[in-house]
């Protein structure tokens, strides 16, 4: 971060996604999440990735995932949700704080179980490059890293490590 920032949701645009009929969102950027992985050193951007969300009645920001190096840190400003892991769904709310740990034990999907209010929440994530995403449900991973590389892989498809060498 190259200085202090102080703000709050009614000062920033929201950035809205609705590119699949089980995920949409408004996402407010603290800071620039774009900077994450464009970098090219992971000593030239943000330690960490804030943002608000707002997820609107029975939506979801994003599937079903955990990280192999950031953890995520979610605190519910407003609305009630419920956030899926491989042991249990937990009804959250406002007030509560949710810690995903890098790993297995910190997947998460969080979902908006209103039907008429939006779900508000707060998202900071350490911000360590390269991050690979695994989506258990699809079977597929995402691979973020410095320079830009932003790119997503069925799992079906696995190849062995001399393949077409």
């Amino acid at each position: 971060m190259k200085e202090i920032i102080i703000t709050n949701m009614g000062k920033i645009a929201p950035k809205h996604e609705n590119k699949h009929k089980k995920y949409e969102f408004y996402k407010y950027e603290v800071t620039d999440s774009q900077e994450k992985y464009e970098v090219f050193s992971p000593n030239e951007g943000n330690q960490t990735v804030v943002a608000f969300y707002a997820l609107p009645p029975g939506k979801s920001a994003y599937p079903f995932h955990y990280h192999t190096t950031n953890e995520e840190v979610f605190y519910v400003i407003s609305g009630n949700g419920i956030l899926e892991t491989y042991t249990e769904n937990y009804q959250i709310t406002a007030g509560d704080v949710i810690v995903c740990p890098v790993g297995e034990k910190g997947a998460h999907k969080i979902m908006n179980s209103s039907q008429t209010e939006n779900l508000v929440y707060l998202d900071v994530d350490t911000n360590n490059t390269p991050d690979i995403a695994y989506y258990p449900h699809s079977n597929k991973i995402g691979i973020r890293a410095a320079g830009g590389i932003r790119d997503n892989f069925s799992l079906d498809g696995k190849i062995g490590y001399y393949d077409n060498e």
